[in-house]
């Protein structure tokens, strides 16, 4: 049986959707909670390796708080050389990014440019260089998904970029034939946002002020189950290109 191998950093960011893809599959769904202690995993052929994202970051690789991340791009780089299938979410995006020569940097908007993050629901849209790839005919129109970070990937040479949002140009990229990033969270239920608007709060003002949580409950209420049927499809989709 093959498995989906997920690396998670915090309890409220879990698999959500992929893991319900997974399981219609028949895959294997194996959980590694590496804030927890656990060890990450042995590779083998024809595994899904799924990164999923956290408050942590590319700067924290050499914090003691974090002694996984590097360990982590070590299975990154090791999983890139052995073709086997990955999806990085958010911050398991930077990393894939990172372990294929890739860098990060703030994101930053206004006149003038300071630090401000990209958080809420709004459009992604096919990037206008992006080269031909499975996973286009979901970008004809602009995708409405949800965004929750910081920073903006700097991609290396090696990289495909298929998508951007107005913020962020690296919103959707691939790494040669079986790695993707997602800057956004296509993965997100009902039960999770919830507990990340809850738990996040002080970070979501950062960007959207002190009103951030009225606004997010409200772009939800318009969109998370409205884009659900599409997200699920774009997520079968992914998995029948890397499997």
């Amino acid at each position: 049986m093959s498995r989906l191998l997920v690396l998670q950093h915090l309890e409220r960011e879990g698999p959500g959707l992929f893991c319900q893809i997974a399981l219609e599959r028949g895959l294997d769904v194996c959980i590694f909670r590496l804030d927890l202690g656990d060890c990450l995993p042995e590779l083998e052929p024809g595994d899904l390796l799924l990164v999923l994202g956290g408050p942590m970051g590319i700067r924290d690789i050499k914090n003691p708080e974090y002694p996984w991340l590097n360990k982590e791009i070590d299975l990154l780089k090791e999983a890139l050389e052995m073709n086997i299938a990955i999806i990085g979410v958010c911050l398991g995006a930077q990393l894939l990014a990172y372990a294929s020569g890739g860098d990060i940097e703030s994101l930053k908007f206004g006149s003038p440019l300071k630090p401000l993050p990209e958080i809420g629901w709004s459009n992604i849209f096919k990037a206008s260089n992006a080269g031909p790839d499975d996973m286009i005919p979901f970008l004809h129109e602009p995708m409405a998904v949800l965004h929750w970070h910081a920073d903006r990937i700097l991609l290396s040479n090696s990289a495909q970029l298929l998508a951007s949002s107005s913020r962020c140009a690296e919103q959707f990229f691939k790494i040669g034939q079986f790695a993707y990033g997602l800057q956004f969270h296509i993965e997100i239920e009902d039960k999770i946002i919830n507990q990340w608007i809850d738990e996040d709060i002080n970070f979501i003002k950062i960007a959207l002020g002190e009103d951030a949580k009225n606004i997010l409950k409200m772009q939800n209420n318009e969109f998370l189950q409205k884009t659900l049927s599409y997200r699920l499809r774009f997520l079968d989709a992914l998995f029948d290109t890397l499997l």
